[in-house]
């Protein structure tokens, strides 16, 4: 029995997201995520397209992620009640398989830090194996390295629960 439960949730966490600050200086770091989802990649990508579908609200400025959107000139942004936010430029989209964003998240865009975020689609069978990488450099008073975990832990986040709106139609 205890066999069958280790087999069990063996089987569970092969599916989950995994998360790991690969590198860190007080120059910079580099985040990298992976999931495999029970999707075709043409709707991983249009679920990944739609942000406010699935990004936590906990984790934009306005406190609504029905606030984010992708726009036609390739911008990641928010809007606020007197403005808006842009996260981030979209510097490569192939609309299938890599999509290439520039600028820093959250807290970082108050600092001389620059960010790359990157997320990778590789279809797999019926399924999409994602990964998604954030290199991160530049001036932050103390260094940069210290936002590292935390940005892991976000961005992990985020890519579980796109994981989970696309295979239940519910983020949460």
């Amino acid at each position: 029995m205890k066999r069958l439960l280790f087999a069990l949730a063996a089987v569970a966490v092969a599916g989950a997201a995994r998360a790991e600050v690969t590198d860190r200086s007080p120059a910079g770091f580099e985040v990298v995520e992976k999931a495999t989802i029970a999707a075709p990649s043409s709707k991983v990508w249009d679920a990944l397209m739609r942000p406010a579908k699935w990004w936590s609200s906990q984790h934009t400025f306005s406190g609504d992620a029905k606030n984010l959107f992708i726009d036609p000139a390739g911008c990641f942004c928010e809007r606020l009640k007197k403005g808006a936010a842009r996260h981030m430029d979209i510097v490569y989209a192939d609309g299938a398989t890599m999509l290439r964003l520039s600028g820093a998240l959250g807290p970082l865009q108050a600092t001389g830090a620059s960010g790359h975020l990157s997320y990778a689609l590789k279809p797999v069978g019926e399924q999409t194996e994602v990964t998604l990488s954030y290199d991160v450099g530049g001036y932050v008073k103390g260094g940069v390295e210290s936002f590292a975990t935390p940005v892991d832990k976000v961005l992990g986040e985020q890519l579980a629960r796109l994981k989970k709106a696309i295979e239940t139609g519910k983020p949460d």
